[in-house]
């Protein structure tokens, strides 16, 4: 591995990110989503006060749905950044030019998704603690663990853009990034699956969740932004029987994700690119 080339590797998908104008994109979604979601606090900060904490109820699930748009928008955003990175290189014979230097298809993949990662989490992380300064500043609502949130959303990001970016080094570009991001809704249709479950004690549903999460880990990830954007225990012990109906909602978690599907989380990244890496080795240029 050479980690020189990487770093060169990283820059100039960094380079070509602002070539395509994907940041200066980014950056005027993220003031328009800013803009929209400040009127909407405005008007949920407007709601009267009521017994039991039921008003930080409803400001979290608002805060929830619009971390999940945006969440959506993260993982568009990385599977069709990361979809065309290596297959037209490949077509066109640009990355065979490349390869006659030492410079090894390992490194090739591992800096295009280094560079990718950077844009993707760093966008993360900024347009989420944006939007939490506007949601506290609008509404004087704090979640349980507002610092970590941005973090679980990033995360969720890098496990679509590996897959995108491994999915590249076969199929086509369209292709690669469609098949992330339907991945991304089957692996949230099997996390509910797998709430629904706990709640019912069903055993049936309860495996097809811990089966999508091994699989794509990517639910894990948003369950975990979910228990950090809701109220405090206390908040929820105050609300008592109010508390019922968020508590089987699609956009509610009970407990943060366990520490051992985190460092799956970590592990699938690193199999998924180890997976790219081997592909690409026995692709012919």
């Amino acid at each position: 591995m050479n980690r020189g080339a990487i770093l060169v590797i990283a820059r100039l998908a960094l380079r070509e990110a602002f070539r395509r104008r994907l940041l200066w994109a980014l950056v005027g979604l993220t003031l328009l989503m800013v803009v929209v979601t400040g009127w909407l606090f405005g008007k949920a900060a407007e709601l009267n006060p009521l017994e039991g904490g039921e008003r930080q109820l409803i400001l979290s699930q608002l805060l929830v749905m619009i971390a999940f748009m945006f969440s959506f928008v993260l993982t568009m955003t990385a599977a069709f950044a990361a979809s065309p990175a290596i297959g037209p290189e490949i077509e066109n014979g640009l990355l065979l030019a490349v390869l006659a230097r030492p410079v090894r298809r390992s490194d090739v993949l591992l800096g295009r998704w280094l560079g990718l990662a950077l844009v993707v989490v760093g966008y993360a992380l900024a347009a989420g603690y944006m939007e939490l300064a506007v949601a506290q500043l609008m509404t004087g609502y704090v979640p349980v663990d507002p610092m970590v949130a941005p973090f679980y959303l990033a995360g969720e990001s890098l496990i679509l853009l590996t897959l995108a970016l491994v999915f590249s080094t076969r199929i086509a570009p369209v292709a690669s990034g469609s098949i992330a991001v339907v991945g991304f809704g089957l692996a949230w249709m099997g996390g509910i699956a797998g709430g629904i479950g706990d709640y019912l004690n069903n055993d049936a549903l309860r495996n097809a969740g811990t089966i999508a999460h091994l699989i794509l880990p990517s639910d894990t990830l948003w369950r975990g932004a979910m228990y950090a954007l809701e109220p405090p225990p206390d908040v929820l012990a105050a609300a008592g029987s109010q508390a019922r109906i968020f508590t089987v909602s699609p956009f509610f978690a009970g407990t943060p994700p366990p520490l051992p599907w985190l460092a799956w989380c970590a592990v699938w990244i690193a199999a998924t690119l180890a997976i790219g890496i081997l592909l690409l080795r026995r692709r012919e240029l």
